[in-house]
């Protein structure tokens, strides 16, 4: 089972892909994490080399994922989204290291549709397909309110409503990328955890 799942900043989305993860057994790759990790310096990231016969499978632009926080903390810290070939690189060498197989829930990528697009080119270099794309729809006012009660270094304010902002400009296009290639599922995110996820595996089922 490989899902990515879609939604805006206090969708959700977080605890759904963690939930999903714990129902299938399946490895949880929060991009929000390994950010967040990166620009605290936590730890270092995997040293990883690409087959050179296909360029855009270089994966070496950053040598740790300090280096990585670096160059992405001002964007995050503006509440913007943080560059393509960063996020990318991040997400290419995380589906390579040897804890993830073939399954996997995807959270906080892709958030642009040129992101969904990279992805379905890195999966088919590893062979694998993505089953689903769930996208927890929820208004804007539950999001902007939500994210305001999590108490997180960059849940200010005006960086949740830019990001808000920033999720609704780019979220049709991604939207439209999956819903061509028949692979979105649209959930009611706006109802208690339980159902949420019980709509989720109900959807699962039959689709």
């Amino acid at each position: 089972m490989r899902l990515v799942i879609l939604g805006g900043s206090g969708s959700g989305k977080s605890t759904q892909a963690q939930r999903l993860g714990r129902y299938f057994d399946i490895p949880l790759i929060s991009t929000g994490e390994i950010l967040r990790e990166a620009i605290s310096g936590y730890q270092p990231l995997p040293e990883f080399r690409c087959s050179e016969t296909d360029p855009r499978t270089s994966l070496s632009v950053y040598a740790s994922l300090s280096e990585l926080g670096y160059h992405t903390q001002p964007y995050i810290q503006k509440g913007e989204l943080v560059p393509d070939e960063a996020i990318v690189e991040l997400i290419g060498v995380r589906l390579r290291q040897p804890d993830i197989n073939c399954d996997w829930v995807l959270e906080g990528y892709p958030r642009t549709a040129f992101q969904a697009e990279e992805l379905d080119f890195l999966l088919d270099n590893l062979g694998q397909k993505l089953d689903w794309a769930i996208y927890l729809q929820v208004p804007e006012a539950v999001m902007v309110s939500r994210s305001l009660g999590r108490s997180l270094p960059d849940d200010q304010p005006e960086i949740v409503q830019r990001r808000v902002e920033l999720f609704y400009d780019r979220t049709i296009p991604i939207l439209e990328y999956y819903d061509c290639h028949r692979r979105l599922l649209t959930i009611n995110g706006d109802q208690s955890p339980d159902m949420v996820q019980q709509n989720i595996l109900t959807l699962l089922s039959v689709a």
